[in-house]
């Protein structure tokens, strides 16, 4: 097989992993956009900034058979492989052209995850080896892979990740019978525990080399199984507090295969996915906590509101604020404030008493904030009941990223995925795992 039929044939199996974004390099890249090739994609930085990666698996060899990957054992798909010198050889060439800036590199498990992660990590050590390349590296980790292999991959690659896929222990069983809750959670472990001994070597002065220094993420199919986005995000939420990580990214189940274990689904549930983003950015930033936002009584997010409206209008009576007098972390709990806006109030209100007018100049998106705040004790909302301010919130449809990155309201339509899905944590959910045992 020709390398150009391997590429397209590898770039095409790796367009499912949603968790391609680059965190931030030591070693520095450069490049110029270029997304006419197999397998160049565009990925971003922690700061925003748009980057080019090749993003293609090793092989689509795979000895799982997970029933929701178009990869699997027993899916009549044509096969392809490439050897670690010709991964590294057509990074390299790319990244002379300018065509990319680093390497994103997964793989179906060959023979074994041991196997398997030798070979991706001989791949990024030739690449490294190359003189020039200075690109940014992500290595995909083979759950259930050697801990000595995992401490290697991390030193080649700028990032490593394992995907956990599934929410549950009960998910795992049936989708992903191949795989269990150690292999996925102990390499993150790993990992953190690494990441963290280099830190501490640093701070003493110790010479230690880079171990991943954008840090680790992972990714979680949604809607594939029953899990609440409860029970998601405080899987999420966990994450972040004990293994350190940098994301936790959410795929919209793809019905691209056939099988009596996956929903049929008349479309991939994109606007639940959105939400869910929209929560773990309040979570990452804003100081929410997932008990918060998505309660045993309420475990599905709202889909026609996004989810910091949702909680306001849940929690009317912390409402409405001064802003003259509300501190940081209250103002970030307004509709329509975002980081920029609440550090603006609190910088301009030294210099005197902020009116309501004040605020839309702020960057405050009065539209939504009206409804929760005033300002020299004066209230712009009206007099309105809940649902009349849901229903005015809704009309307005607002800008994507309105209110400094705060995605507003949307009026999409989610179907829904489980009917009568059980609203409390489940007794093998990864996210009580988490909270009880590390």
């Amino acid at each position: 097989m020709e390398l150009r039929e391997k590429l397209e044939i590898l770039a095409d199996s790796a367009k499912y992993d949603a968790s391609c974004a680059s965190g931030n390099s030591e070693r520095g890249g450069r490049g110029t956009a270029r997304n006419s090739l197999s397998g160049v994609c565009h990925s971003w930085t922690a700061d925003g900034r748009c980057i080019t990666l090749l993003k293609i698996l090793m092989t689509n060899e795979c000895v799982y058979d997970c029933a929701y990957c178009v990869n699997r054992r027993s899916n009549d798909i044509l096969r392809a492989a490439l050897s670690p010198d010709e991964i590294a050889g057509l990074a390299m060439d790319f990244y002379k052209r300018n065509y990319i800036e680093g390497l994103f590199l997964s793989s179906g498990v060959l023979d074994s995850p041991d196997h398997t992660m030798e070979l991706m990590i001989e791949a990024a050590r030739k690449l490294r080896a190359e003189p020039g390349f200075n690109g940014y590296i992500h290595l995909k980790l083979i759950p259930g892979a050697d801990q000595a292999l995992i401490d290697r991959a991390g030193l080649w690659a700028d990032r490593v990740s394992v995907n956990i896929e599934l929410p549950s222990d009960r998910s795992l069983r049936l989708l992903a019978p191949g795989k269990t809750r150690e292999t996925v959670l102990l390499p993150m472990s790993r990992i953190a525990r690494r990441i963290t001994e280099q830190r501490e070597e640093r701070r003493s002065l110790k010479k230690a080399p880079a171990y991943a220094p954008a840090g680790q993420s992972t990714q979680l199919i949604i809607g594939a199984t029953p899990e609440t986005d409860r029970e998601i995000m405080t899987l999420s939420e966990a994450l972040y507090d004990k293994m350190r990580l940098k994301r936790v990214y959410y795929s919209a189940f793809v019905p691209v295969m056939k099988d009596n274990r996956l929903p049929a689904l008349p479309a991939p549930p994109l606007l639940r996915e959105h939400r869910l983003y929209q929560t773990d950015w309040l979570l990452r930033f804003y100081g929410f906590k997932a008990e918060e936002l998505l309660s045993e009584a309420h475990p599905m997010l709202d889909p026609m509101l996004d989810p910091k409206a949702f909680w306001a209008l849940n929690n009317l009576h912390l409402f409405p604020l001064e802003v003259n007098k509300a501190d940081y972390s209250q103002l970030l709990r307004v509709p329509g404030m975002g980081v920029i806006s609440a550090r603006r109030i609190i910088r301009a209100r030294r210099a005197g008493s902020l009116k309501l007018e004040d605020l839309g100049k702020l960057g405050v998106v009065m539209k939504r904030a009206a409804h929760f705040v005033t300002a020299g004790g004066r209230y712009g909302g009206g007099k309105g009941t809940e649902d009349g301010i849901k229903t005015k919130l809704l009309d307005y449809k607002g800008t994507p990223g309105g209110g400094d990155g705060e995605p507003a309201a949307g009026g999409f339509e989610q179907p829904e995925l489980f009917d009568g899905a059980a609203g409390g944590l489940s007794g093998d959910s990864l996210s009580g795992r988490l909270n009880g045992q590390l």
